[in-house]
């Protein structure tokens, strides 16, 4: 909570320096509490008159600058309270009868913000709560949010061994907030541990134990399946379906494979139709992993190697969400590409766990995902508040905007950002991929050799550098720009209350700023093997790769690439060449001509069909000015071709006057 939402309101009544509210503080001094049944005095309760003074006489000072009116002060105090109680009651190794606080030289203190304003802004207090670590009066770190006791643990530690180092035990067993006594010792601990594993465990079905595909049918799908917890991976198939055909080998060895690790079926949609039609198997074969009643489809090849992947992938990720520190986190990112990180803290609730293990089998083939509470993984991330998603590409994050819970436990919603972010930052071009990489988007595409390894690797380095420069570029033109809008809708706001215009006031507060509506383009970078997409590069960009490596700019929606420079040379693998044209390309078109990847015969009809898409009612209205056009102009070209006669032809007017009065209009007399 921002400290100037206070001000204004408390100002009136004369609260914010008010001498008679510090008194009223100060008479109201809390009771002692206590901890392993030791008593614990109250928080050292700082003012401005004896903040220096405390400061200067302790070595280590851990001040909580707080409001008693923010609920998230309010959610943070028992685990601020709970550590402080800990740490005072503790006995260090070597201390003798020293109590910690002496030992140690450490103390906890508390400021209320409403009270004493003036001092928390003295301390540099912009939210609230914020806690403060002090050496001999001076700042050592600050930490704005409510924090668990884990976190304010590896803190406190970190300044007592830097006071005293070895003086500290390796690990320790923390108490939870509001808890009165110390966890369970070890001994105990594993005396406990010891019984629970004389205790005969119920045993665990080994799954896929014959390395066979089992046939499945409705009467045992549900009690094999769906009702248990164990991962499944099916296929629902035709007898007389060709791919089902040409695919049965391969998912003979694939069962073969995964004995033992992963319960393979099958199932006849002939002879179960209504169980196929129940899973959504519309066509043949439909392959789907299954894990309870959460279920998602395989659209991935069909090869041995591309099943045996995706199983150990699923296998994985169906055992449950990890819990990492830092150190595993960081050998993890030496092995995945992209990494779903979930923050949580000691106030995330079973909600919010529950929506995250509906999350793991949509991931299945995309990406890892992980959970953390580790300290040092909020401090790298830059993590405030809890419970938070972030993806890591690349060592590079990116954060799932919304922040309230129900935005969190929004599965579908969380799903849709995951679609969104978990390629990696240079992905490869793949059939499975191609359609989500290249529509919609600008896409610098690096036409690459993986035979050669060292020029190979050396591209990718080059193409991911410019990746994550351009990635930066584009950060900041959109904080301007948002800058830009804000300060215009502020700029509105303010001549509104000069000219006291209430209707204009309220015009300009309702204006949203929605930067979805930006019309900015979205670049992606990827990488396609030039040898083995040989022929489809070759046909539609003109481009061999035996003749050395090279990237193109392809914009798929308007069926154009761009493969040279603005001086004409051909866009090389390196940081600035592909920069340079990206820029022309989406600032600047006109600086560049296009080439087209369809014949210019297929580019009418496609300039048509976009037309139509994008301008219905527009188009539509052509199609019937042009329909319209056309059957007036054929109605007026059959009336003239209808049978006629002319009066200066061959018969004289006397004649006609004949023929039409009733009489012959012939030459011959009549009798």
């Amino acid at each position: 909570m921002r400290l100037t939402s206070f001000f204004s309101g408390l100002a009136a009544f004369g609260l914010l320096s008010s001498p008679a509210l510090a008194d009223d503080e100060a008479d109201n001094v809390p009771a002692p509490t206590y901890f392993d049944s030791v008593m614990v005095p109250p928080l050292i309760e700082l003012t401005p008159d004896n903040f220096e003074k405390e400061a200067s006489k302790t070595k280590w000072l851990l001040v909580k600058h707080y409001s008693p009116y923010c609920h998230h002060c309010i959610a943070y105090a028992p685990a601020f309270q709970t550590t402080y109680e800990y740490y005072y009651t503790s006995k260090p190794d070597g201390a003798g009868d020293t109590s910690f606080t002496d030992f140690y030289d450490f103390k906890f203190a508390a400021v209320n913000c409403i009270a004493y304003s003036d001092l928390c802004v003295e301390n540099g207090v912009k939210l609230y709560p914020t806690t403060i670590l002090y050496e001999n009066g001076k700042e050592v770190k600050a930490v704005t949010g409510g924090q668990n006791i884990t976190f304010l643990s590896g803190l406190i530690e970190e300044a007592l061994e830097k006071s005293k180092p070895g003086s500290r035990p390796k690990s320790l067993a923390l108490p939870q907030p509001g808890d009165k006594e110390r966890p369970k010792s070890e001994p105990e601990t594993a005396s406990r541990s010891a019984a629970e594993e004389k205790k005969p465990k119920k045993p665990v079905a080994t799954p896929n134990e014959d390395g066979v595909s089992v046939s499945l049918t409705a009467e045992n799908f549900q009690r094999l399946v769906t009702m248990t917890q164990d991962p499944w991976f099916i296929k629902f198939y035709a007898p007389w379906c060709p791919h089902c055909q040409d695919m049965a080998p391969t998912w003979e060895q694939l069962a073969k494979s995964m004995k033992g690790k992963l319960n393979i079926g099958e199932v006849n949609c002939d002879k179960e139709s209504r169980l196929c039609k129940d899973v959504g198997a519309r066509a043949f074969p439909t392959i789907l992993f299954f894990k309870g009643g959460e279920r998602s489809e395989y659209e991935g090849l069909r090869g041995l190697g591309d099943f045996i992947k995706y199983a150990e992938n699923a296998v994985d990720l169906a055992s449950g969400v990890p819990d990492v520190d830092l150190a595993a986190f960081k050998a993890l990112e030496q092995k995945e590409d992209v990494i779903f990180v979930y923050f949580y803290d000691h106030a995330t609730t079973s909600e919010d766990f529950n929506a995250l293990e509906r999350l793991p089998l949509s991931l299945i083939g995309h990406a890892k995902l992980v959970k953390t509470k580790d300290p040092a993984m909020y401090e790298r991330f830059k993590i405030t508040t809890w419970p938070r998603f972030m993806v890591s590409r690349e060592g590079r994050p990116t954060y799932y905007p919304p922040l309230t819970p129900n935005a969190m436990r929004d599965t579908h919603q969380v799903l849709d950002w995951m679609r969104s972010v978990w390629l990696p930052l240079v992905p490869e071009l793949l059939v499975t991929n191609a359609r989500q990489i290249m529509d919609n988007k600008i896409v610098v595409l690096g036409v690459l050799n993986r035979e050669d390894q060292e020029s190979f690797q050396s591209a990718l380095r080059e193409m991911k550098s410019a990746a994550n420069e351009w990635m930066d570029r584009q950060i900041q033109e959109f904080q301007l720009e948002r800058k830009k809008l804000r300060d215009a809708k502020q700029m509105r706001i303010e001549e509104a209350e000069d000219r006291d215009d209430e209707r204009a006031l309220r015009a300009a507060k309702a204006i949203h700023i929605d930067m979805n509506n930006s019309g900015r383009r979205e670049v992606a970078f990827a990488w396609v093997d030039g040898v083995a997409w040989q022929r489809w590069i070759r046909t539609t960009y003109g481009i061999d790769v035996k003749d050395g490596e090279r990237v193109i700019i392809n914009d798929q929606d308007s069926r154009k690439y761009w493969d040279s420079t603005v001086t004409g040379n051909y866009i090389l693998v390196s940081r600035t060449s592909i920069l340079e044209t990206l820029d022309k390309v989406v600032y600047t078109p006109q600086a560049l001509k296009p080439k087209l990847t369809i014949s210019s015969f297929e580019k009418i009809f496609f300039d048509i069909r976009v037309s139509f898409t994008e301008h219905p009612y527009l188009t539509l209205g052509c199609i019937v000015g042009i329909a319209f056009g056309a059957f007036s102009w054929l109605r007026g070209r059959s009336r003239r071709g209808r049978g006629h006669f002319r009066l200066e032809d061959s018969i004289s007017i006397r004649d006609f006057k004949d023929g039409f009065l009733g009489g012959s209009n012939g030459n011959t007399k009549a009798d």
